[in-house]
């Protein structure tokens, strides 16, 4: 028997909290672990050679899938949110993303060469697209109105996501790197089945409100939609094996289609005549917001694509004498999340009214970011495998800064920004800014290359300062269109 909303936001089982919030931690813990997990390892086995176990796909494509797959999961998220609004309900739709993330895993970790990435990678990106925008949403429901344990219950959850990004590509990567890829998939398999398994066992904890659909289609409806669903996914099936969509331009169609996406988002919000004149404008005070963060994450999710490829190039990553996996790199920005998230939060907290505006914070993050690609250049030339881990750990905490300054800061302003006829699109569209940047980190991807390095961290770097620069420039026109929105 499901437990009532009312009986859930009364509990205290869970360290003070509702016993549901658990369920979701655990369940969240274990597919960050799975996705960061696989994620650590998919560069290399896209580019190794055969003989190490790899698919040998030329390094820019294998670089370029990956950031597209990123890309993927972000436009996923969109429309796991409108899925969870329309059709099932949140709490539906994770459970079912979550099988499908397992059976994606499966799938690389099973299926031999492109059919297994092909199968592994949409299962995942889809799966992890539907929890990640409706997990987030249950722990919300968990609470009633004006809930102080709120704030500390997120921060519980967040600290689940992290754990696993953490945890993940540690065991991963050392399965990988002892046994082999399939093993490491594998092990990234077992991970969400039993974050499925205790999610499962915990569902009746959760209420009946995380179960409630918001807003249902129309009976009249079902059929258009689901008709259109089904010949777009057709559509694109027939475009893979007839090979107008393959390895080689898999990046550039996802640039384009979410691109396309969002432009479209932003015209049929701008023009309805359900928003008022301020709402409008702050809408348009949201675009060069929307074009920063795309530029941002362009760099940021590089971590996954020229990070991975320096990592294995360029890194030494001799520890005593025995060679650190590749993956293990990915663990070192959770450890920085997880120690400097609260410090962050705790500075805007004591700053108050004084604290930087939105639109500064974005300049601050976008600028850092900039920055953090030109540290790269002090090392270039040190050789193969020379460059210091301590360096690079150095440059990924500047990451983390970056991070810290303008990606929360996104999801909070998309919501204080938003139309109220439009709240849950306000969200989309900042899923869709990392999205498009997410793909774009694939895309630059394919200019880097590790015999001619500077060049690549030199214009990257500078390109983000100057967006930063930009929109330094501009806030002052921002601030104004943004209509008293701080």
């Amino acid at each position: 028997m499901v437990s009532t909303s009312t009986e859930v936001q009364q509990d205290t089982r869970f360290f003070g909290h509702p016993r549901g919030l658990a369920n979701l931690f655990g369940v969240e813990m274990w597919e960050r672990f799975s996705y960061y997990g696989m994620l650590g390892i998919l560069p290399i086995y896209l580019y190794y050679e055969v003989s190490q176990g790899g698919l040998a796909l030329p390094k820019a494509s294998a670089l370029g899938i990956v950031g597209a797959y990123g890309g993927m999961v972000y436009l996923s998220a969109v429309i796991g949110a409108w899925v969870a609004d329309r059709v099932l309900g949140s709490e539906r739709t994770l459970f079912y993303s979550a099988i499908l993330i397992m059976i994606g895993h499966i799938s690389l970790a099973v299926l031999p060469g492109l059919a297994g990435i092909g199968v592994g990678l949409v299962c995942v990106a889809v799966g992890s697209g539907g929890l990640k925008s409706n997990a987030t949403a249950i722990v919300g429901t968990l609470y009633a109105a004006g809930d102080e344990r709120r704030d500390g219950g997120f921060t519980i959850f967040y600290m689940g996501v992290n754990i696993g990004g953490f945890v993940g590509p540690l065991l991963t990567g050392l399965a990988q790197s002892e046994i082999g890829f399939h093993v490491g998939f594998g092990l990234a398999a077992f991970g969400m089945a039993l974050g499925l398994t205790q999610y499962t066992i915990g569902r009746k904890n959760l209420g009946d409100k995380a179960s409630e659909i918001p807003n249902p289609l129309p009976a009249s409806q079902r059929p258009l939609v689901f008709g259109g669903t089904a010949v777009g996914v057709a559509a694109i099936v027939l475009l893979v094996v007839f090979g107008v969509i393959n390895p080689g331009n898999l990046v550039d169609v996802v640039v384009w289609a979410v691109a396309v996406i969002s432009v479209i988002y932003f015209v049929v919000i701008i023009s309805s005549k359900k928003i008022t004149s301020d709402e409008r404008s702050r809408v348009y005070s949201f675009i060069p917001m929307f074009i920063a963060s795309a530029a941002f994450f362009s760099l940021y999710q590089q971590q996954f694509t020229v990070v991975a490829a320096y990592t294995d190039e360029r890194l030494n990553r001799t520890i005593f004498g025995w060679e650190m996996p590749v993956a293990w790199v990915n663990s070192i920005n959770p450890v920085f999340i997880i120690l400097f998230a609260p410090v962050i939060a705790a500075i805007w907290t004591k700053l108050g009214s004084r604290q930087p505006s939105s639109p500064i914070k974005f300049v601050l993050g976008t600028v850092t970011m900039g920055v953090a690609f030109l540290l790269f250049l002090p090392m270039v030339g040190s050789g193969k495998n020379a460059s210091p881990l301590l360096a690079l750990a150095g440059i990924l905490f500047v990451f983390t800064m970056a991070e810290l300054m303008l990606s929360p800061v996104g999801l909070s302003l998309s919501t204080k920004l938003a139309p109220e006829a439009f709240r849950t699109q306000m969200v989309a569209l900042n899923f869709l800014s990392i999205s498009l940047g997410t793909a774009m980190s694939g895309k630059l991807a394919e200019y880097y290359t590790v015999d001619d390095e500077a060049p690549y961290f030199s214009i990257v770097g500078g390109v983000a300062i100057v967006v930063g620069v930009a929109l330094l420039v501009a806030t002052p026109m921002i601030r104004k269109l943004m209509k008293g929105v701080h």
